[in-house]
């Protein structure tokens, strides 16, 4: 257990110190919220031909009310508290590279629907958006990545159970 929390602990500040490194902001975070921007704005144009998407701002042409996806709100950081959960999980890397690609698709899947909501919500009251933004869907978007790891740690305890070699007597 103890392995496992200092594993953590260690793989969370590396991957929060490498997230902070200008370059990697440039080159990976800020493309990735534009991309996370244009997939919601792809959406909601789905339901309203007013969306447009700027950069990382999702806006309603028709009342000019938008969002804008900040750092702390493209799911990056959630994302790297659930990697560094799995890679400390003592378990083979095959299960661990499925659970980082599966876990990070499950919580941007989730981001995507939370930063729709906001869009909607903050069109209708700025204080349920405000109280969405900054509690409900904190506490919701953490608790995937909780529910998300403990899903794949029974399925990896299922798997590779299943995987070790038995000794049959002879």
């Amino acid at each position: 257990m103890w392995r496992f929390f200092i594993m953590f602990s260690l793989i969370l500040i590396a991957l929060f110190a490498l997230e902070l490194v200008k370059s990697v902001q440039v080159w990976v975070v800020m493309p990735w919220t534009e991309i996370l921007a244009r997939v919601s704005a792809a959406i909601l144009v789905l339901f309203d031909s007013s969306v447009q998407v700027h950069g990382v701002v999702i806006q309603n042409m028709t009342t000019f009310s938008g969002v804008s996806i900040e750092p702390g709100c493209n799911g990056v950081e959630a994302c790297i508290v659930l990697i560094a959960a799995i890679i400390a999980f003592p378990a083979p890397w095959k299960y661990k590279l499925m659970g980082v690609a599966a876990g990070v698709l499950a919580v941007q899947g989730l981001n995507i629907l939370r930063i729709i909501s906001l869009f909607y919500l903050v069109q209708w009251s700025a204080a349920a958006f405000k109280f969405a933004h900054l509690y409900l869907w904190q506490a919701l978007i953490m608790l995937d990545v909780l529910v998300i790891w403990l899903v794949w740690i029974r399925f990896v305890l299922r798997n590779a159970a299943s995987e070790e070699p038995t000794c049959e007597p002879a």
